[in-house]
């Protein structure tokens, strides 16, 4: 069985994020702070705590200001000195707990979904038997390493995690034209739909390609799904993605008011 610590993740960061126009003028989505930080540590932290270190960044869109985040991390959060004259910098300790290993990778500015995945793993895969792929903006409290250990056990080429979350909208049931039941937002919608943290085993590269256009959810894993090689994680706990400001404010306010269920440790180093 492979370890988590040995799962490279894959991190689609590279999006406009042109419904959360407010934020993302000046940054990528996956650097819009939640609670002081950006979204993409939340999420890193959240596969740190299942066992999980090894990550590869898809960029595009203001990759610089990822790329900056990384290369500065160990030096804003540790003591240093720096000779102005040569620009040597010695570190005098590293004052953070993260044995993190960031590969940033441009992807391209406009590219899809698909085509950034198809290029990172071309790049860094290596010889890895299987690989994890996220997005930059979502946040759970499901378990990553059973989700793992679920996929590994079934011997398909693909795993999802299923969420069903709670309806934005009032629902209700009928008996032909007679409404029997109604609920203003019930606590779980009717459907399981994709909550964007995926296990593939490396037989997944014949399934993307490196075209600008190729788009992660639909060829090619309509084509895997076909194939009977996709499997469902369940998951009814919490989940939520940052699509728009409303979001943004709903987990800064579970963060603020200590209630972020993704994150039970407060990020603590």
């Amino acid at each position: 069985m492979t370890s988590p610590a040995d799962v490279p993740v894959f991190m689609l960061c590279g999006g406009l994020g042109t419904r959360l126009k407010e934020e993302t003028e000046l940054r990528p989505k996956p650097m819009v702070p939640v609670g002081g930080y950006p979204i993409l540590y939340h999420i890193m932290r959240l596969y740190e705590r299942h066992g999980f270190r090894k990550f590869v960044l898809c960029l595009g869109y203001k990759s610089d200001v990822i790329k900056s985040f990384f290369l500065n991390y160990s030096a804003l959060n540790s003591d240093f000195t720096v000779e102005l004259q040569t620009n040597n910098v010695t570190v005098h300790s590293v004052d953070h707990g993260l044995d993190w290993e960031v590969t940033l990778a441009y992807t391209g500015e406009l590219n899809m979904t698909g085509s950034r995945i198809a290029q990172a793993i071309d790049k860094y895969l290596g010889d890895a038997e299987h690989f994890a792929v996220t997005y930059g903006d979502g946040v759970t409290d499901a378990d990553l390493a059973s989700e793992f250990a679920f996929h590994q056990s079934h011997g398909k080429v693909g795993t999802v995690l299923g969420v069903n979350p709670p309806s934005r909208f009032g629902e209700f049931k009928l008996d032909g034209h007679a409404v029997t039941e109604f609920a203003e937002k019930p606590e779980f919608g009717g459907n399981w739909i994709n909550g964007g943290f995926f296990f593939f085993r490396r037989e997944f590269v014949e399934y993307v390609s490196k075209e600008e256009n190729c788009i992660l959810e639909r060829a090619p894993l309509s084509a895997l799904s076909q194939d009977g090689q996709l499997c469902v994680f369940k998951h009814d706990g919490f989940w939520h993605c940052m699509d728009t400001q409303r979001d943004r404010d709903h987990l800064n306010d579970l963060w603020t008011t200590g209630n972020a269920p993704w994150a039970p440790d407060r990020l603590t180093e």
